[in-house]
């Protein structure tokens, strides 16, 4: 269920892998403040920013031990953290952060601008997924209180980026320790504490004693979990062995719920089809716009919502979220479910008897490709699948091999969004299909005004819609649970809980 950055492409890669399995649990469900368990899907990489750093599913990890320069409340709003204070000059391509002057790491040194430049920087010149978020852009220490970051053209995302892993501050002094991936010094509300915990398995930590922000830290140790399998994860939770856990398969939550728990959920990924060669430079069919809205209307989401998600979810025609100013309800009734309008259409572009679509398989998701290929089966176009295998999944896909695929993406802001998908340098747009009306509305999103860019996005999501780039199928709850002995507000705008947002009932 994990994406690539989080992003949902290593949803993907994490489904198909999950790391190690579940440790002890000593302190699970005592609800007192003393001790917050957590079950976790997936371990970090790393703790080097510069190298493993991530938010999705892995942002417990971090965020237990590193502050990020802004913060998001459990609504998903932006708010000061080590930034008191950010403003942008007059074309947007300056941001200037204050920071606060009373944070130092848990090693001693003092968190000032030059740590934060130093964070920024490694970040940017690293290997983790997002680093390329932050490429072009300079970053600089005017004083100790001041940072700046300068790039060569707006980017809408930047201060949604310093909240979550670009943001993400590590003690400079710690760059070069030799356990620099396995023992982590931030300014953090917890501390690792390497001597109990086994790496991949078991993470326990213990409250930073001199945490800045000591009002939002509510509990005094917190141990993070990670299991390998759905099967192990509910027979902890059955055995009261954690506060809360991260439910990996929807199918297992009236399991969850009989045992007493409360699900909370939010909707952060779509599944479907990426028709990815628009151009028709591989499958020449995929240039016709009339063969990709007939493929639109060969997929029966509802059906294909219960049968994959027990009805878990909503359906969608869009790549944008619910929460994005592009977003159209009207829009996810553009394509109905009609096997004969779709083969009409397919006849009017030219291909009465159907076409042989080249796609890729994973046996993690068998159900998935079986469902998609008999669904156009319905319509006259033959799925021919190849299995590249797990570790080249997403390889291939980029490569590109596939003039189309079924995937699982994480819905991101905005800005993000484009350049994760749309935009003709994108990552999910690999033959880097490329359109004037696209490219004129991307520019007036980055550079036009708020109410230019509100109705570009818009504009945008219609004209994806009606063009077919996609084939959405819905959007896949995500699903957290809690023991009743702890409160939870899960923010809508990432795979796991803030720890910030957890906190005992008694």
């Amino acid at each position: 269920m994990f994406r690539w950055k989080a992003t949902a492409a290593l949803a993907v890669a994490a489904a198909l892998t999950l790391t190690a399995c579940a440790g002890d649990n000593t302190g699970g469900g005592d609800g007192e403040g003393s001790q917050l368990t957590l079950g976790a899907i997936a371990a970090p990489t790393s703790y080097d920013i510069g190298a493993g750093a991530e938010y999705g599913n892995r942002s417990p990890f971090f965020q237990a031990v590193f502050d990020t320069i802004l913060q998001k409340n459990a609504q998903g709003e932006i708010e000061p953290w080590l930034a008191t204070d950010w403003e942008y000059n007059d074309d947007n391509t300056v941001l200037t952060l204050t920071l606060r002057d009373d944070v130092s790491f848990t090693d001693g040194t003092k968190l000032d601008a030059d740590a934060v430049v130093q964070s920024l920087e490694r970040f940017r010149d690293g290997t983790s997924p997002q680093a390329a978020t932050l490429a072009g852009k300079e970053f600089a220490a005017p004083d100790a209180t001041t940072v700046t970051i300068t790039q060569a053209a707006p980017d809408p995302s930047l201060v949604n980026l310093l909240s979550i892993a670009p943001g993400l501050v590590e003690a400079p002094s710690s760059f070069d320790n030799p356990d620099v991936s396995t023992n982590p010094i931030g300014s953090g509300p917890y501390i690792l504490d390497t001597a109990s915990s086994v790496t991949g398995t078991t993470y326990n930590y213990t409250a930073n004693p001199d945490y800045w922000n000591k009002d939002a830290v509510t509990y005094e140790k917190l141990t993070i979990n990670v299991f390998d399998d759905t099967t192990a994860m509910i027979n902890a939770i059955k055995a009261g062995e954690l506060d809360g856990a991260k439910i990996a398969d929807n199918n297992t939550i009236t399991e969850v719920e009989g045992a007493g728990w409360t699900i909370e959920s939010n909707e952060l990924d779509f599944q479907g089809l990426l028709l990815l060669d628009r151009a028709g430079t591989m499958a020449p069919e995929l240039g016709d716009v009339k063969v990709r809205q007939a493929i639109n209307m060969a997929f029966d989401r509802e059906a294909l919502l219960q049968s994959l998600q027990t009805g878990y979810g909503t359906v969608t025609q869009q790549v944008f979220p619910a929460t994005s100013v592009a977003y159209d309800e009207a829009l996810d009734s553009t394509y109905p479910y009609d096997p004969a309008a779709a083969k009409a259409l397919l006849a009017e572009a030219g291909y009465p008897d159907g076409f042989t679509l080249n796609m890729m398989s994973t046996p993690a998701f068998q159900q998935t490709f079986d469902l998609v290929a008999q669904q156009l089966a319905d319509i006259g176009i033959t799925a021919n699948y190849t299995d590249p295998g797990a570790a080249n999944f997403i390889t291939d896909m980029l490569a590109p091999k596939y003039p189309a695929t079924w995937m699982a993406l994480e819905q991101n802001p905005d800005w993000q969004l484009i350049n994760f998908m749309i935009a003709p340098s994108a990552t999910f747009n690999p033959f880097k299909y490329d359109d004037p009306k696209v490219d004129a509305l991307i520019s007036t999103i980055q550079t036009g005004s708020e109410a230019e860019s509100d109705s570009a996005l818009k504009e945008l999501n219609k004209y994806l819609v009606d063009q077919a780039w996609f084939a959405p199928f819905f959007r896949v709850q995500g699903t957290f649970a809690t023991d009743p002995n702890t409160n939870l507000e899960f923010w809508p705008t990432n795979a796991y809980p803030s720890i910030f947002d957890f906190s005992p009932k008694n």
